[in-house]
């Protein structure tokens, strides 16, 4: 599996700020699926639990305006004495459902692994 990186670089119209963008933006649309509004609704109204800050944004914005942020899948929240992780996997039209299942628990395993 191969995650690419994308550098988007832009300037913002004077009436936006980088809190506007980041809303606009976030959660990614490969996180989310298309229409976004919509799949968000759905994924909403599908998933038990709230994500967290699984594939929410992670980074800085800094004081001149610029934005550095990525996608957080594949990361540790420590609570106490607990370590929470999620994992899943992208859905699409033809997906089989049993291979996506597979799929999220090699994701897992690996993340299981590094703790070991």
């Amino acid at each position: 599996m191969y995650h690419l990186v994308a550098t988007v670089e832009g300037e913002l119209h004077p009436r936006y700020d980088a809190i506007d963008l980041l809303k606009a933006t976030f959660p990614g649309g490969s996180i989310t699926g298309a229409p976004k509004v919509r799949a968000m609704q759905i994924i909403d109204e599908l998933e038990p639990t709230k994500r967290s800050v699984y594939t929410g944004a992670m980074g800085y914005l800094s004081f001149n305006g610029n934005i550095d942020l990525n996608i957080a899948i594949r990361t540790f929240l420590v609570k106490d004495d607990h370590i929470f992780f999620q994992v899943g996997g992208g859905i699409v039209a033809d997906s089989n459902p049993e291979d996506e299942y597979q799929e999220t628990l090699h994701k897992a395993r690996a993340l299981i692994e590094t703790l070991e």
